[in-house]
Parts: C-alpha cells; sequence; structure tokens
C-alpha cells in the first residue's frame, strides 16, 4: 500500500482527559436539601405518564418500603431505581398529600 503525502494523523478523544479518583462517575441522584421532589416524565415511555420521586430517603430498605405505601395508595404500579422511586401514571397530587401526611417536606418539580 502506498503512503499519501497528504494523509494526516487522527487522534482518538474517546478516553478524554484523566482524572485521578471517582471524577467520572455520575453525581449522586440524592438529593441533600431533605426536600422531596416529585417531577411528571413521559418522554421516552412510550406515552405513558410516570411520576419521579426524588430525594426521599437513603436507605434501600425503608425506599421499598415507602415505594410500595405510595403504589397501593394510588392503586398503580411503580418501582425503585437508583434512589429514585418510579411511579406510574400521574398521581402527584395524591402522592404530594401522603407524603406530606409521613412528615416530608415536597416541591413540585418540573410539568
Amino acid at each position: 500500500m502506498k503512503k499519501n503525502s497528504n494523509s494526516t494523523p487522527v487522534y482518538s478523544t474517546e478516553t478524554g482527559r484523566i482524572r485521578p479518583g471517582n471524577a467520572g462517575s455520575k453525581p449522586s441522584s440524592e438529593q441533600t436539601d431533605g426536600i422531596v421532589r416529585l417531577r411528571r416524565e413521559v418522554k421516552g415511555r412510550g406515552g405513558g405518564t410516570v411520576i419521579v420521586i426524588s430525594g426521599a430517603s437513603p436507605a434501600g430498605a425503608d425506599l421499598k418500603e415507602l415505594a410500595g405505601a405510595l403504589k397501593k395508595k394510588c392503586g398503580c404500579g411503580g418501582t425503585v431505581k437508583d434512589g429514585i422511586i418510579e411511579i406510574q401514571g400521574d398521581h402527584r397530587d395524591i402522592l404530594m398529600l401522603e407524603l406530606k401526611a409521613r412528615g416530608y417536606k415536597v416541591k413540585l418539580a418540573g410539568g
């Protein structure tokens, strides 16, 4: 193969600048200000509405218990992923009242 004199070297930017420690990891999904945020999400969910609850509780077992109680209160499904509770359907008002009754400071976030 003949070497072309007009060719330039190609450098890869796959690794980027390497920083020591855990600088490349994702930021924590927990809220540190003590406020539970309820956010409505529709994008990327096939047209279905999901209420995302963040900042509720850092403990895993307590979070699953809280998610189960909220799902029963709304009569719908949901899950716990990475410290965030997802409740299927648009039940923000019911969830806000239930969380306030449990002593959480609640804020409606997003649309």
